[in-house]
């Protein structure tokens, strides 16, 4: 275990994605100022989806605190956004989903999507995974599970690298997500494949800066 504490530094990272035999590619960049991080994600699946997220938060006695979040999904042309507001002094969640709005109330500490990930990367810099945590839903917040799947090393576009793989804990056996974490580029993610239903989306890193 690291004798001081490791802190998530700013990226650039670029991924080739799969989704049901379409090709597309994913952006995920994370800026760094001060304590403050802002994490934007943008993806294409050949010209009939796309996927734009985005989230603030702050880091706060080596633990990750969201500020703010945002996603907006457009599939052949019809889409939907999804944004939430975090009151963390009160323990309070605004959720607002296509327009309508659920005022949510925190026992632990809550996440979106991006700051969970960044919670999760944080937690494995320092030595210190929990794998249980409270994750904003459309309407609800939810316990999500995450499991260790062991060490392997692995090759993606961006060349060979050792990883710690980390499994999301479904109820659900037609569901699978998967993330493949390199140690050696602060945590960060070279794969991440996700069934639903037999369909496949996959992403590998192609580049990061």
């Amino acid at each position: 275990m690291p004798s001081h504490a490791a802190d998530l530094t700013g990226f650039s990272a670029t991924y080739a994605v799969s989704a049901d035999g379409k090709k597309g590619t994913a952006t995920r960049t994370l800026t760094k100022s001060g304590n403050n991080y802002t994490y934007n994600v943008n993806a294409t699946a050949a010209g009939i989806a796309s996927v734009k997220q985005s989230a603030n938060f702050s880091l706060v006695n080596g633990k990750i605190a969201p500020a703010n979040a945002s996603m907006s999904v457009r599939i052949l042309g019809i889409g939907n956004t999804h944004s939430v507001k975090f009151n963390n002094r009160a323990k309070t969640v605004t959720s607002t989903y296509k327009g309508k709005t659920t005022n949510l109330k925190m026992g632990a500490q809550a996440y979106d999507d991006l700051s969970l990930e960044a919670q999760i990367r944080q937690e494995l810099m320092n030595g210190k995974f929990t794998g249980n945590y409270a994750l904003v839903k459309k309407n609800r917040i939810e316990t999500t599970k995450f499991r260790r799947a062991g060490k392997s090393k692995i090759t993606v576009p961006a060349g060979t690298y050792d990883v710690i793989r980390i499994d999301r804990v479904h109820d659900d056996k037609d569901r699978a997500t998967s993330f493949w974490i390199a140690p050696s580029l602060n945590y960060l993610p070279v794969k991440v494949s996700q069934t639903n239903d037999g369909k496949v989306i996959a992403m590998e890193l192609t580049k990061v800066n």
